[in-house]
């Protein structure tokens, strides 16, 4: 909020004229007569009701990001114990705040009003918790502001505990500083202007005089110049006497007391009569206005935006000149807002000239605090409420809609940035929150539907995206959050019925069939992982700080593929195959009772069928990249942020794996840990085989090397079953220097892409160093070396010329330090033999001994990995004859 946006350089000699004007119209200043002895007494008074305020946002809410910040208040009520500071320091959404007194006391803080537009806000506290500090209220004095006033800004200033900043105020009609497009603005009210140089930490310091008064609030800065804005306090006397005569001191218990605030959803701003007289103002109106102005008076208020379908929509519009409202000649904002909060859900009358043109237009004064949020829905991490006053008129939308303050996971997910406006969710049209809770009721966990939304950048388009409910139970389920301003704290509640879908299992059970082994199924959906994570150590964890990652960071993270291959795509599909657990084509996935998948039988077949007549036009393809290419898989893996764990540094992979195995009851996938970093994450498989996209849960990490294994249930494969295949492994002989290797990958489209290559070394030692947060890196692997591939990004298999998987072509995620703080992210390819993955698989295969894991329904043994808590790394012989390598073993090397 410390950050301002530079002035346009034209403006330079208008503003410096309005300086000029501006010291001409105040008041007269008094000659100042405090002395040091004089400032010296008034800052032993001030100091001591100063205080540091640090607040944590715990949840992104209309113009505010969730985070954490230091600030300063100060008590303006002793007995009643209440604290001025910015509203942006109280924040509008939830929030948990300590104040600091100068001897270091420390005591919690509670909001009870933010004003809805204008910078400033309090906070409660118990008097009586403050045990050993004799300090008293600062009064506020905002008549006593005036041109050439010494002044002082005593506050937290860049994390100080206590600064004093000395100034001299300038200007009491500087406009309304514009912080963000997208964020708070203060407007229909002027600011003060000194050169007291406040940074970051100051907001909501005391601006006082020689006698130890409040004269202003100091609000923000301009970083390019020691120019710090002040706000007025006529506005906050009045909150202030509202809270007042609310509370009573008697009673132990603080009720929430309504601050009448009125508004016609219009901004205004004071425009020097030179400019109005380009308006179109007539001679005889601004003489009229000039006669009933008080002295000095050099403008008028010009309508400069109005929110759509607000009250003032189609009745006012920009450029417009007001003159009179209620019949008196009205060229202040103070005066123009007192008379919109005295009369709240009343009409006034409005005088103004359009064009040189005089109109009258009546207006019914809207309650502000309606069109100010104070509940929020929060699902699945994100926070979605109806579009408030502030953002409707930073974004030039009507009040209400259905806002997105903070994505959160699923949405994230979906694509779906900050400050969207949701329109359309699954197919039904969403214009208030209610409609969005009542159509999210009615969904499943896992279901896939369309969303509908537009963004303030691109207001003309709306843009479509497959939001995916969440499957898993990463996030509670959704609740809304009501603010109580008699707590300071924010209600919960439910807000499904107890038999909405989306409470109930998402998948139906799964039960085998001991006679016939075979698995029976009522939906052909994988399973959830809630009992998935047994055999690798990682699951969900409560209360792991949330981390925003942006779109760019999504775009351009780990293994991204160039999406520029095109063509049609090659397919083929092998009738016999004789590796071990392979479907073959005729097999029966369902019981006759399975009539989801059998009615669009028909259909299905017709996409099998071009599928399959795909391999004709394949004829430029090698033999190896035709036999691989159905067993190949594109993985896009999500990581909850609530499940940030061990050290992984995106939420957002994607990458090629090789199905392994593939049978009735369960299909694995052998894919890289830079892409499956950990189990608690969302994979969702796209075949190249066949165009599906279905879930899959990790099953197996391992410990030390760069592999895991990801399981998928082939009945919700439907039709596809029968095309996608395992592929055929060649864990012996190794790859030897020289040898001739295939490398097939996919792209982002899933078109299959090859290469010859030749092994320049079969055994190359990795030796990734540690990076600055402790996360998963290969170590004690040896990996394979090509002379030639696709670059870093692409990942895939290496075959022989039969299409037989000789290696992974994983992709390795490392750190490049370039000095002491600065490092960067790191990917790089290698080969990854197959006779260790192919070891894990047998075991998984014969049901070797180890600890049961639930897959598709069925619990499953998985393979106990041995291995030796030490790391090697690679060095030269002649180094380790120093280290006491003997002779004989120097021969054997």
């Amino acid at each position: 909020m410390e950050r301002l946006g530079s002035e346009a350089a034209l403006a330079g000699m208008e503003t410096s004229m309005k300086e000029e004007l501006c010291m001409e119209i105040d008041p007269p200043f008094k000659e100042n007569l405090a002395t040091a002895d004089d400032w010296r007494k008034a800052l032993n008074k001030v100091v001591p009701a100063v205080v540091v305020l640090r607040t944590t946002a715990c949840r992104a809410f209309d113009t505010e990001s969730a985070g954490a910040s230091y600030a300063t208040g100060f008590v303006v009520d002793k007995r009643r114990g209440i604290i001025l500071t910015n509203r942006h320091v109280v924040k509008p959404g939830p929030v948990v705040a300590e104040a600091m007194f100068v001897n270091r006391e420390e005591i919690p803080v509670y909001p009870i009003y933010r004003d809805p537009v204008h910078d400033f806000g309090f906070f409660r506290y118990d008097p009586s918790a403050i045990q050993f500090l004799s300090y008293e209220e600062i009064p506020l004095a905002p008549e006593a502001a005036c041109v050439g006033l010494e002044i002082r800004v005593v506050g937290n200033d860049s994390g100080e505990k206590v600064s004093i900043l000395a100034g001299t105020l300038a200007r009491l009609d500087r406009d309304a500083p514009h912080y963000k497009k997208d964020g708070y603005n203060d407007f229909n009210t002027f600011y003060m202007q000194a050169a007291s140089g406040t940074k970051g930490g100051s907001s909501g310091s005391p601006v006082i005089d020689w006698q130890g008064r409040a004269v202003a609030l100091n609000a923000g800065s301009k970083t390019s110049s020691a120019s710090a804005f002040f706000l007025p306090l006529e506005r906050v006397v009045r909150a202030l006497s509202f809270l007042q005569k609310g509370r009573d001191s008697v009673t132990s218990t603080w009720e929430a007391v309504t601050i009448p605030r009125g508004t016609l959803q219009a901004t205004f701003l004071h425009k020097g009569f030179d400019e109005i007289r380009r308006l179109g103002l007539r001679s005889e109106t601004e003489q009229l206005v000039r006669h009933a102005s008080p002295p000095g008076e050099t403008g008028m208020l010009v309508v400069d935006s109005v929110v759509p379908d607000g009250p003032a929509h189609k009745h006012l519009e920009p450029g417009d000149v007001l003159i009179r409202l209620n019949g008196e000649v009205t060229t202040q904002f103070l005066k123009m807002e007192n008379l919109l909060d005295d009369s709240v859900n009343d009409k006034v009358e409005l005088q103004i000239e359009r064009g040189g043109k005089p109109l009258s237009v009546e207006l019914t004064v809207q309650d502000l605090h309606s069109v100010t949020p104070d509940y929020f829905l929060e699902v699945s991490g994100a926070v979605i409420h109806p579009l408030s006053y502030q953002q409707a008129r930073n974004f030039r939308f009507q009040c209400g809609l259905v806002y997105v303050a903070e994505p959160g996971y699923m949405l994230f997910r979906a694509g779906v940035p900050r400050h969207a406006i949701i329109k359309k969710f699954a197919g039904e049209d969403i214009s208030r929150l209610e409609d969005f809770i009542s159509v999210l009721s009615k969904l499943s966990r896992g279901a896939r539907v369309p969303l509908e939304y537009i963004s303030y950048t691109d207001r003309h388009r709306r843009k479509s995206v497959l939001v995916t409910v969440d499957r898993h139970e990463w996030y509670a389920p959704p609740q809304v959050y009501t603010r109580n301003d008699s707590s300071g704290l924010w209600n919960v509640k439910p807000v499904l019925p107890l038999d909405s879908p989306l409470l109930s299992p998402g998948v139906n059970p799964i039960e085998q069939d001991p006679a016939s082994n075979s698995i029976s199924t009522c939906a052909a959906e994988i399973t959830s992982m809630e009992q998935a994570h047994q055999c690798v150590g990682q699951e969900p964890m409560d209360g792991v700080t949330s981390m925003e990652t942006s779109c760019e960071q999504i775009d351009n993270g780990p293994h991204s593929l160039d999406d520029s291959d095109s063509g049609t795509k090659k397919r083929r599909v092998e009738g016999d195959l004789s590796a071990d657990g392979v479907l073959s084509p005729d097999c029966a996935l369902h019981e006759p009772r399975e009539e989801r998948l059998e009615d669009p039988g028909t259909e299905s077949e017709t996409v099998l069928r071009d599928y399959q007549g795909g391999a004709a036009v394949a004829s430029n393809a090698s033999v190896a990249e035709r036999v691989i290419e159905p067993t190949l898989v594109m993985l896009e893996v999500h990581v909850p942020s609530s499940c940030m764990l061990d050290g992984v540094h995106s939420q957002h992979f994607f990458g090629t794996g090789v199905i392994i195995y593939h049978s009735q009851t369960m299909g694995l996938v052998a894919v890289d840990k830079n892409t499956v970093a950990v189990s608690v994450s969302d994979v969702m498989l796209s075949f190249a085989a066949y165009p599906i996209e279905i879930p899959g849960e990790v099953v197996f990490l391992h410990p030390v090397h760069n592999f895991a294994l990801v399981a998928y249930d082939p009945s919700a494969l439907g039709a596809g079953a029968s095309v996608v295949r395992a592929a055929e492994l060649l864990p012996e002989p190794a790859l030897r220097r020289g040898d001739s290797v295939c490398l097939v990958g996919l792209s982002r489209s899933l078109q299959a892409t090859s290469r010859k290559s030749v092994v320049t070394n079969p055994s190359a030692a990795l030796n990734i160093g540690s990076a600055d947060c402790p996360r998963y890196r290969a170590t004690n692997m040896e990996v394979i070396e090509l002379d030639t591939d696709f670059g870093s990004t692409f990942s895939g298999v290496l075959t022989d010329e039969l299409g037989r998987v000789q290696a992974i072509w994983g992709s390795f995620s490392t750190q490049l330090k370039y000095s002491c703080s600065s490092s960067e992210d790191h990917q790089f390819v290698r080969g990854i033999p197959i006779y260790t993955i192919s070891q894990i698989l047998e075991k998984i295969i014969s049901r070797a001994i180890g600890p049961t894991l639930l897959i598709n329904g069925v619990k499953r043994p998985m393979p106990l990995v041995r291995i030796l808590e030490v790391e090697l790394y690679p060095t030269l012989l002649s180094k380790a004859r120093s280290f006491g390598l003997s002779d004989s073993w120097i021969q054997l090397l």
